[in-house]
């Protein structure tokens, strides 16, 4: 794509993956084929499980539901691409992965705020449950839902619109499995000032942000639930909340991880952090959930159940 003003002689970007090495292109693919099929397959039974069950539809799997609808999106954004690289060209054209950069931010920062939304969904719960309906009626989940969608993707938009306005003229070459800003950055040959700059103001705001309202909404959590006296009551309100923590712990242990850090610090050692969270937190939230959740767990079972009997009938 050429573009008058900010000429740049790149019109496509090559992505070198996980490994160069051909005899390893088979085996990555079989591997992430793998894993997307039980990721698409596990979010779907979980997003199918809940609407079918009337017992299961209350504001914590709502958000549930949305979650599992994200990480199916998110993960279709980045798996697809990578089996087409393992097997063919590596290369992807500028509007492509600018394109693919616009839904992993967007995707990723959903996960995110969604994630927060839980976390005040517990924390009414446990807190303040006599005013668990009022507070967390219909109409405020609906809110909460559409506004943790709507501000990834007006922050995605800036940060693709500023990286748009970039030259790339040197190497095309990407280090990385998919288009990320700081590799990307990297290959710019124009000063990344405004880029660098926004990352580490706006950026953090979107990312800590969400994380400070789950800790917050956890040592809440923890000081109700402590003042506790009987122990089953203490376990029965930990194991509400602990499905959540797990997934949290694995998402922003990896993604600050890979953020919270200057551009030029970036290597390929944050490569397995973040197929941590783009990937394998995805595939792995289905059972995070399903199986410390015994509602979630008697519904996928109701759900298996009446596919079978409607197997058999037909």
């Amino acid at each position: 794509m050429e573009r008058v003003n900010q000429t740049s002689s790149v019109s496509e970007f090559i992505l070198l993956g996980l490994s160069s090495r051909p005899e390893d292109q088979k085996p990555l693919f079989t591997l992430f084929l793998t894993i997307y099929l039980v990721t698409i397959t596990g979010n779907l039974l979980i997003i199918l499980a809940i609407r079918s069950d009337p017992q299961l539809q209350t504001p914590m799997y709502f958000f549930l539901t949305f979650l599992s609808f994200t990480d199916i999106c998110f993960t279709t954004t980045i798996v697809p691409r990578m089996l087409v690289n393992f097997l063919s060209h590596k290369t992807i054209s500028y509007a492509g992965c600018l394109t693919q950069m616009y839904f992993i931010y967007a995707l990723g920062n959903t996960d995110s705020c969604l994630l927060a939304v839980m976390a005040f969904d517990r924390y009414v719960a446990i807190c303040d449950p006599f005013h668990y309906v009022t507070i967390m009626s219909h109409h405020r989940c609906v809110l909460m839902v559409a506004l943790s969608c709507s501000l990834p993707h007006l922050h995605s938009l800036l940060h693709t619109l500023l990286l748009n306005q970039l030259t790339f003229c040197d190497s095309n070459i990407i280090h990385h499995f998919l288009c990320d800003i700081s590799p990307l950055m990297k290959l710019s040959c124009s000063s990344t000032f405004v880029n660098e700059t926004v990352m580490m103001i706006e950026g953090p705001i979107l990312l800590v942000t969400p994380f400070l309202c789950i800790t917050f909404s956890y040592i809440r959590i923890l000081t109700v639930v402590l003042k506790i006296p009987s122990a089953a009551g203490k376990r029965k309100a930990f194991s509400t909340c602990g499905s959540h923590v797990t997934v949290v712990t694995l998402f922003y242990g990896s993604i600050f991880y890979v953020y919270l850090q200057p551009v030029s610090s970036y290597t390929v050692r944050d490569h397995m952090a973040t197929i941590v969270y783009t990937v394998l937190s995805s595939m792995l939230n289905p059972f995070i959930y399903s199986l410390r959740n015994k509602d979630l767990k008697q519904g996928l079972r109701k759900l298996v159940g009446s596919r079978k009997l409607q197997a058999a009938c037909s």
